[in-house]
This record gives C-alpha cells, sequence and structure tokens, in this order.
C-alpha cells in the first residue's frame, strides 16, 4: 500500500484550463477544505484534466494540506459498470492532527449516494444543491469515505459531500454549505389526512358516478340481459362515499374556525385583506401568464391559489347539496328529505342531474389543472411542493423572505 506521495511539480497546472473548481459543498462532518482534499486524492502521475484541476485548487486554496497520490495498484478507476473511482490512501488528515487509512469514492452524485447510506434529509440538500449549482453550469463531483481496518477491511461508505467542477464559462457559483437549504414544515398532519382522504373521495364518486350516468360495462342485451344487482352496487358506493365526503367537508369547515393552524383557518380562503394582497395577486397572475419572471414567495398558498381553492370548496359545497337534491327523491318520507328535494321540484330533476354531472367534470378539469400545475413548480422551484403533503415541509433557501412568514433562517 502507498501512502501520501508529494504532488510532482510538473502536474501543477493543468493542461486544460478551462476545467476549474469552483469550491465545495460539505454535509458538515468534515471542512470544506478536506473535502476537496479527499476529491483531490489521485493516482501518480494522472493527466486527467479533473484531477489536475483539483490539484492547482487544493495548492491555492489549501496549500498547508498535503497533496495525496497514490499508486496504481490502490486505485480502481470509474466504469461504465461504476459511475465511481475508488482509492486508497494511508494516513490522511481527516481533521486535526488525526490521520486515517481511508478509500474515497468519488464520481456521479447519484452512483456514489447510492452507495451511501444516506439519510433522506440529506440526499434532499444534496440534490437541492447540485441541481442549483447545475443551473449556473457546474457539476458535482460527490465524495465519499469508507474507513479502513486491520488486514484492510473496509468498513460502510459515508457521504461527506461534492467539489463543484466547471467545464467552460460558468456563471458565480452560490455560497455553499448545509445550511443552504432549510426544510420548512408548513402543513399539519390532520391537514394532510384530509387532502388524500378527499382526493379518494372524489376520485371514487367520479368514477362511480360517471358509471351511474352512463354505464359502459357488464352484460349487453337490453331488458332481457341478467345484470343481478351491479348498478345497486355502485349506487351503493356512490351514496357511501358520497356521505363520507359530506363528514369530511363539516370537519374542514369546523376547522376552519377552531383549528389552531392558521393554513385550515378560514381567513386563509380569503387572501384580498388589503391594498398590498391585491398587489400580490397582480404580480402572481403576472407570474403566472408568462409577464413576470418571478412571483411574491409563500410559505403556504399564494393569492390565486386562496381563491382558487376557496372556488374549490364552494363547489364541492354545491356539489354535495345537489347529490344530497337527486338522493332526497327517493327517501321524502320526513321534512328533512322533502326540503333537499325541494329544487329538483322547482327546475326539474333533469336540470339537477345535468348540473350534478357538469359539476363533476368542472372538479376533473380542476384537479388536472392542480396536479399540472404542482408539478411544474417543484420542476421549475425545486421547493417539494408535491411530497409536502406527504411529509408536511418544503425546502426553501436560507434567506428566503416570504411574504406571509418570517425570514427563513
Amino acid at each position: 500500500m502507498a501512502g501520501i506521495v508529494p504532488l510532482p511539480a510538473a502536474t501543477a497546472g493543468p493542461t486544460h484550463p478551462e476545467v476549474h473548481v469552483g469550491g465545495e459543498f460539505t454535509l458538515g462532518r468534515l471542512s470544506e477544505g478536506v473535502v476537496l482534499g479527499l476529491a483531490a486524492v489521485t493516482c501518480v502521475g494522472s493527466q486527467d484534466p479533473v484531477d489536475q484541476a483539483l490539484a492547482v485548487a487544493v495548492a491555492k486554496d489549501r496549500p498547508d494540506l498535503e497533496k495525496p497520490q497514490v499508486d496504481s495498484a490502490d486505485f480502481d478507476p470509474a466504469s461504465p459498470k461504476h459511475r465511481y473511482s475508488l482509492t486508497m490512501v494511508r494516513y490522511f488528515p481527516l481533521e486535526g492532527d488525526d490521520r486515517s487509512d481511508v478509500v474515497v469514492m468519488r464520481g456521479s452524485l447519484e452512483a456514489v449516494m447510492a452507495e451511501t447510506n444516506v439519510s433522506r434529509k440529506d440526499k434532499g440538500l444534496l440534490r437541492r444543491n447540485a441541481v442549483w449549482a447545475q443551473a449556473h453550469g457546474w457539476r458535482p463531483l460527490a465524495v465519499a469515505t469508507a474507513p479502513v481496518t486491520g488486514r484492510d477491511q473496509v468498513g460502510p461508505f459515508t457521504m461527506q459531500g461534492f467539489v463543484y467542477i466547471g467545464i467552460g464559462p460558468t456563471k458565480p457559483l452560490p455560497n455553499s454549505g448545509p445550511s443552504n437549504w432549510a426544510w420548512v414544515q408548513v402543513w399539519s398532519a390532520s391537514l394532510r389526512v384530509q387532502h388524500w382522504i378527499n382526493v379518494a373521495a372524489v376520485f371514487t364518486l367520479s368514477c362511480t358516478g360517471y358509471i351511474i350516468m352512463d354505464p359502459f360495462f357488464g352484460p349487453a342485451g337490453g331488458q332481457s340481459a341478467d345484470v343481478g344487482f351491479q348498478m345497486g352496487w355502485v349506487r351503493m358506493v356512490h351514496f357511501t362515499v358520497g356521505f363520507l365526503w359530506i363528514v369530511l367537508g363539516l370537519t374542514r369547515v369546523v376547522a376552519a374556525f377552531t383549528s389552531r393552524d392558521r393554513h385550515q383557518r378560514w381567513n386563509e380562503w380569503w387572501p384580498l385583506k388589503s391594498k398590498q394582497d391585491v398587489k400580490y395577486l397582480g404580480e402572481v397572475l403576472g407570474h403566472y401568464a408568462l409577464i413576470k419572471n418571478h412571483a411574491p414567495l409563500f410559505l403556504g398558498h399564494n393569492p390565486l391559489q386562496q381563491l382558487t381553492y376557496t372556488a374549490v370548496y364552494l363547489a364541492c359545497g354545491v356539489q354535495m347539496f345537489t347529490g344530497l337534491t337527486l338522493f332526497g327523491l327517493y327517501h321524502q318520507t320526513n321534512w328533512f328529505w322533502e326540503l333537499m328535494a325541494t329544487p329538483a321540484h322547482w327546475v326539474g330533476i333533469p336540470f339537477i342531474r345535468l348540473f350534478h354531472t357538469m359539476m363533476m367534470f368542472c372538479l376533473w378539469a380542476f384537479v388536472i389543472v392542480h396536479v399540472y400545475l404542482a408539478v411544474r413548480a417543484d420542476s421549475l422551484e425545486r421547493h417539494g411542493g408535491i411530497s409536502s403533503m406527504i411529509n408536511g415541509g418544503v425546502w426553501l433557501r436560507q434567506g428566503a423572505k416570504p411574504v406571509d412568514a418570517p425570514e427563513i433562517g
């Protein structure tokens, strides 16, 4: 096994000046300088432009750090099968005066993460900083380490961070460090449970409602066909889920006046409380219309989303009422169902059924647009809005100043 070998003077300057190092990102276990030093571990006499650029960066930024190079016997290069290299180095100064025998894994971020035990939070930090850097023209060179124990036994690999590699012209690099991104809790568990129950209820009601409107399966043959009780089951599921949906809606109304979660309170349903709110709405509309490049940052829903969801709440309430009207036609045995069925007597049963059906299609249209905008926002902003309805939080850059929340620290 080879130890630390001084970097030959002949390789002190890269032969490919378009390759350069912009900085380091660390998960905090090791300093940025040590992560850079680990990334610079390479074979003696390497002519790889990335290796040479890293050697120059170490000589410039960390002249106190020894420049480790190892013999080819201790180096396993990257290949199409594994997009990372493995290098064993002796007595590497990980922190302070402590020296350790380690194996350095260096390569593609996703490939290295796949070989290491990385927490979900660290994966989020790594990917978000990598995407942020890539938008500025930089590529992440991931670094992981594994301890070497007696008889050269290699332990599990631990992700340490990555180094920003630039090829050709690049934009200014954002600050590095794990504090670049912050995970902020937004949606409470009760709100998330309500959301997913609502998704399941709307899906079930839409499917069974469409079958009731236009049966498209089952035996054919008109009156002579034996269809059994299939439509009875469909109607039973529709009615049962419909009543559960109404109960869910009532719990949402109660929460609007009793919940301690400000995102569930009734005043979140109507954002236009001042002239400034109207201005924010105009800026958000301009962003959605591709007139403005940026919109005001909101931790919760922006004004346009709040107005949209308020309209959807009202539409769902109307849909529940028309559903009770149609259900009441068959149960006019007491004053309540007689009252519920009254609109059908005023405007006619066909109109109520048509209106109920059209509202279903309107809700479908909303769901399609809602999913599209959620995916689009996540693709452009990378803040985890979709996953927030599962884990309750979003990722925001440190120092960001949402309109509806304190500065992200």
